[in-house]
């Protein structure tokens, strides 16, 4: 019963630590891919958030200085950015003086650090706002490289965080906090 219930849940299944049953069947059956999961969990809440968007950035900017025909023109290409990327800004300043004011961590690394469940001010629209910040950010520098290739990134980036770094930081908010965070993550979006 509790194997059906880990496979009924994506984000749980995806990344939530093999049983030891389960771990066990896995290695004599499939060893490489056994060590390939365990790999791919050892990424779980090991890259900071930040460490990622200026990876990307940097391969954003790499993408559009190599490969120059696939340049686009964009109107607004100078205000757009900056106004996409100011709203970020304002994401992430937001989230994190709410956790400041809450008194609880802002390190992503050690989500079971914090001290409570915030749901007050930007964390009302989104359950993490200064990653919707991070993403916008990112959107405002691919506007302003007028680049398709830059765009192509962003996707790759709300993949990896989701499944890097908010599935661990759910399940670790879950069993610090059970029902409350149950409840709030129910009613609040991941994203937007």
């Amino acid at each position: 019963m509790h194997s059906l219930k880990r496979e009924s849940s994506n984000d749980e299944a995806s990344g939530a630590l093999l049983s030891s049953r389960t771990a066990g069947e896995l290695r004599s059956l499939c060893p490489t891919l056994y060590l390939s999961l365990n790999l791919v969990n050892a990424l779980e809440l090991k890259v900071p958030p930040l460490v990622l968007v200026l990876v990307l950035a940097v391969a954003m900017w790499f993408a559009a200085m190599q490969l120059p025909s696939f340049a686009i023109t964009l109107p607004w290409r100078h205000g757009l950015p900056v106004t996409i990327s100011g709203a970020g800004i304002l994401f992430i300043l937001a989230g994190g003086y709410a956790f400041q004011k809450a008194k609880t961590t802002v390190n992503p690394t050690k989500p079971d650090a914090a001290s409570s469940v915030v749901t007050s001010g930007v964390y009302r629209l989104s359950r993490n706002p200064m990653y919707v910040g991070f993403l916008l950010v990112l959107t405002g520098w691919a506007t302003f490289l007028s680049h398709s290739l830059p765009f192509l990134l962003l996707p790759v980036f709300v993949a990896y965080m989701n499944r890097f770094q908010i599935s661990p930081e759910e399940r670790a908010l879950s069993a610090k906090f059970g029902d409350e965070y149950e409840t709030y993550k129910h009613a609040v979006r991941r994203w937007l």
